[in-house]
């Protein structure tokens, strides 16, 4: 018998029959050929509960999208491999370097990486739901001409959109790593980087590298360093990329803890030139929190800043630990989607992570039936 919370009533929830109505607007606007549910998450390790939950509802509401509204829907999996590897601080500067897990895995690495910690789960969950999926690693996107070329055109338009993406300083991060084979070390916060648009999709870096001093970069569509934007300027770029697409709605897809920072982003749209009518559509998933309200952090945790939170399971931090095979977990997660997407209630709102176990360990999947 699956059990339900109890979920109350919200201005958004009342104004929906079903949660996936929220892009019903999306849809009736664009009357897409295809339905793109974009998702990412950074690849710095082993997921935890909150990942999976994200991933297995983009997969749930994709398939309901297409079920319920005739339209081919897929979802692309971004895998953010420039998440930090390791952070360091240069003892004459003080400035701190980072070097991305890209660069310090490598290709063949990051592929090893994806592969064990989230291809399985993805391809189960393809298969269950008949949803297509790909995979992008950031490195990948980066260097594609689309990206690049996109960032370069919005460059003499930075100084409207730079106190949205940096609202404490004015001065968006862009992290060129030092190209020396071998290296990749590249200033966090990019202290001493500097950007010169020169006209006609050129711009030149230049930063100072920890081991190997000062350098340049020369950025085009087709050539030039590896160009790491700090989070907000990513999503910048990329929703960019795919405002005006033609036959093809992309969706965004990000937990809740996401939906401050896109107002951040959706206000950077606007002082590039959207209007309000390109702003990309979102759906933002349930959010795990502590018994303190705040997000499930499993960084915070294993640092010993923060307790696990009682009625937490170790398998929450890292879903390999989960006592069970991956066909079980798949069943339990589409069980819990069928739950949060019974009613608008459940889905736009928080859990903690103890009520999340409960309803796992009692949730039938594919147990209710969409409306």
């Amino acid at each position: 018998m699956t059990t339900y919370p109890v979920s109350p009533n919200t201005v958004l929830a009342n104004a929906l029959t079903n949660a996936e109505d929220l892009l019903r607007p999306h849809i009736a606007n664009a009357e897409p050929e295809r339905i793109v549910f974009v998702v990412g998450t950074q690849i710095n390790g082993a997921p935890h509960i909150g990942t999976s939950l994200v991933q297995s509802l983009t997969f749930a509401t994709a398939a309901r999208i297409r079920d319920r509204f005739g339209v081919p829907a897929v979802v692309q999996f971004g895998a953010l491999d420039n998440a930090a590897y390791a952070i360091v601080t240069d003892k004459e500067s003080g400035h701190r370097y980072q070097r991305a897990y890209g660069h310090a895995l490598g290709a063949a690495g990051i592929a090893e990486q994806i592969d064990k910690l989230y291809r399985p789960l993805f391809t189960a969950l393809s298969e269950r739901l008949k949803v297509p999926f790909s995979v992008e690693t950031y490195t990948q996107q980066q260097a594609a001409q689309h990206f690049r070329r996109t960032w370069l055109r919005v460059l003499p338009r930075m100084d409207a959109a730079r106190w949205y993406l940096s609202p404490s300083s004015g001065v968006p991060h862009v992290r060129v790593p030092c190209p020396r084979p071998g290296c990749g070390w590249a200033e966090k916060y990019a202290e001493r980087t500097r950007v010169r648009d020169d006209g006609f999709e050129r711009a030149t870096v230049s930063a100072v590298c920890l081991l190997h001093g000062e350098y340049e970069v020369v950025i085009e569509p087709t050539d030039g360093g590896y160009l790491d934007l700090a989070t907000l300027y990513r999503n910048l770029v990329k929703e960019l990329m795919i405002s005006g697409a033609v036959g093809t709605l992309y969706v965004m897809v990000k937990g809740s803890d996401w939906m401050p920072g896109c107002i951040l982003v959706d206000g950077a749209l606007q002082a590039v030139g959207l209007t309000r009518g390109q702003l990309p559509a979102r759906l933002f998933c349930p959010q795990v929190v502590t018994d303190t309200g705040a997000k499930l952090s499993k960084s915070l945790i294993r640092e010993g800043r923060a307790p696990l939170p009682d009625g937490a399971a170790p398998w929450m931090l890292d879903t390999r630990e989960w006592p069970g095979s991956l066909a079980e977990y798949v069943d339990r997660l589409l069980g819990l989607t069928d739950v949060l997407l019974a009613d608008p209630r459940h889905f736009f709102r928080s859990y903690s992570a103890g009520v999340l176990g409960r309803l796992m360990s009692t949730a039938t999947a594919r147990s209710v039936p969409a409306r």
